[in-house]
């Protein structure tokens, strides 16, 4: 792979994704339009960096702009990484609009890029959040019968429907990867992890949505930019994967594993519970693991504690 084009690089994932495609001597270009969903400063240090590197070219623009994307798409990508949308589920409850321009016609938008540029291979960035309250656990990409309870992972659902289209339409060959509940260094401040931290770390409340008991499959991000390398290197036909840890913790035992690393106790503030929000998130990573070679490594105790060491150098 010569050159990729990373929409959305200067994010959580995203500049994690592009440190190590310039580790591997790949040339990347970098989209991002450095929203204010959070302050945009954070994604210009993620990537600070990388702008030293020859091998690295920043684009700022947005997604939803033909004039940018025909621009950018002269040039000859051999795989375009698909990370841009706005995230988040609460959020999307409050913006829903926002969020079908932004993660629909957004992604409608790199789709026809792509399909008039000629470029044959695209990885898209989906979530777990597509399978909703799932009944059967862990949850299997080919389970029928579920969707999505928030506006976010409806929006998430036809960013697959659309790829799987453009597949069939085009002969773009597309990976979509659904991923868990990602965190570690650079994770969005608005994420639970983060803001518990912080919470934690000025002695504000920790809000707990219901009663502390609901899952969720923790992944770390050095696991989820495995799986997506793996995915980048194998691009062929369509397909979905779960890029999960395969394995639950609850949101009392998070926060215990916080205070454990922290070295400080949490005071928590019960409300309740959040529309939207499923009781238990859990993935099933055979197929990844059986197509794409991928091998969750990094635990959640191991996790937090990485993530507490990075967040205590911010602070």
């Amino acid at each position: 792979m010569n050159r990729i084009l990373v929409t959305g690089g200067a994010g959580f994932i995203g500049s994690h994704l592009v440190e190590r495609l310039l580790k591997e001597k790949t040339r990347v270009v970098c989209l991002d339009n450095f929203d204010n969903y959070y302050d945009p400063e954070i994604k210009r240090r993620n990537i600070a960096s990388c702008l030293k590197n020859s091998r690295f070219e920043l684009v700022e623009g947005d997604i939803r702009d033909g004039r940018v994307l025909f621009s950018l798409f002269r040039k000859k990508f051999d795989v375009v990484v698909h990370l841009a949308a706005i995230a988040g589920v609460h959020p999307s409850m409050k913006k829903p609009l926002l969020f079908e321009d932004v993660n629909v016609r957004g992604t409608i938008s790199v789709l026809e890029a792509c399909h008039k540029a000629g470029m044959k291979k695209l990885v898209f960035a989906s979530s777990s959040s597509v399978y909703g309250d799932a009944r059967r656990i862990p949850f299997r990409e080919d389970d029928e019968g579920n969707y999505p309870v928030s506006v976010y992972g409806a929006t998430k659902t036809a960013g697959e429907v659309l790829c799987k289209t453009y597949h069939h339409l085009y002969g773009i060959d597309i990976t979509c990867l659904r991923f868990f509940t990602v965190y570690g260094p650079r994770q969005r401040p608005d994420m639970a992890i983060h803001k518990f931290a912080r919470c934690i770390a000025r002695g504000k409340k920790v809000p707990i949505y219901g009663d502390g008991t609901s899952r969720r499959d923790y992944t770390y991000i050095d696991d989820i930019i495995d799986g997506t390398l793996k995915a980048v290197k194998k691009v062929k036909g369509f397909g979905v994967y779960n890029l999960g840890e395969a394995n639950v913790t609850s949101l009392k035992t998070l926060v215990r594993l916080l205070e454990k690393y922290m070295g400080k106790k949490a005071r928590v503030a019960m409300l309740p519970h959040q529309p939207g929000d499923p009781y238990i998130t859990c993935a099933d990573v055979s197929r990844a693991h059986r197509v794409l070679g991928y091998r969750p490594a990094v635990g959640i105790e191991e996790g937090i504690q990485r993530f507490v060491h990075w967040f205590r150098d911010q602070t």
